[in-house]
């Protein structure tokens, strides 16, 4: 399983050759439900964005409804983050960091947050090949 930030979601949405993934890959994809809300929220109109909505929410979910705890993991990752002097930029991410290492799956990004959050914690990364 690989766990796909909304970072990722829209360079395949805006079609960016490096972006491209492998039928292999795309079967391994899930998401959370921050990542849900920040994808469908930012879908342009239209007949694609209708069938992408269909096709994204039927990937699996991990965390599915958020326990609290997880909430609280995030929160301490952010905190955890600032004594170490790192600053992380948002919360959201923090929580999606939370929810990957609760799950021990890996993100694939492109986002700075995740690169930071993993130097003091214990979120692996995704690098595509």
């Amino acid at each position: 399983m690989i766990l796909v930030d909304t970072s990722v979601w829209i360079e395949l949405l805006n079609s960016k050759p490096a972006a491209r993934v492998s039928e292999e890959d795309l079967v391994r994809f899930v998401t959370c439900g921050p990542i849900v809300q920040e994808v469908v929220q930012g879908l342009r109109e239209g007949p694609f964005s209708e069938a992408f909505r269909d096709a994204f929410l039927a990937l699996p979910r991990l965390s599915d409804p958020l326990p609290l705890a997880t909430f609280l993991e995030a929160a301490e990752i952010y905190r955890r983050g600032r004594r170490k002097g790192y600053t992380v930029r948002s919360s959201v991410d923090c929580l999606i960091a939370a929810i990957a290492i609760e799950n021990h799956v890996p993100v694939w990004h492109k986002d700075r947050d995740f690169a930071v959050i993993a130097r003091y914690t214990g979120l692996e990364v995704w690098e595509k090949p």
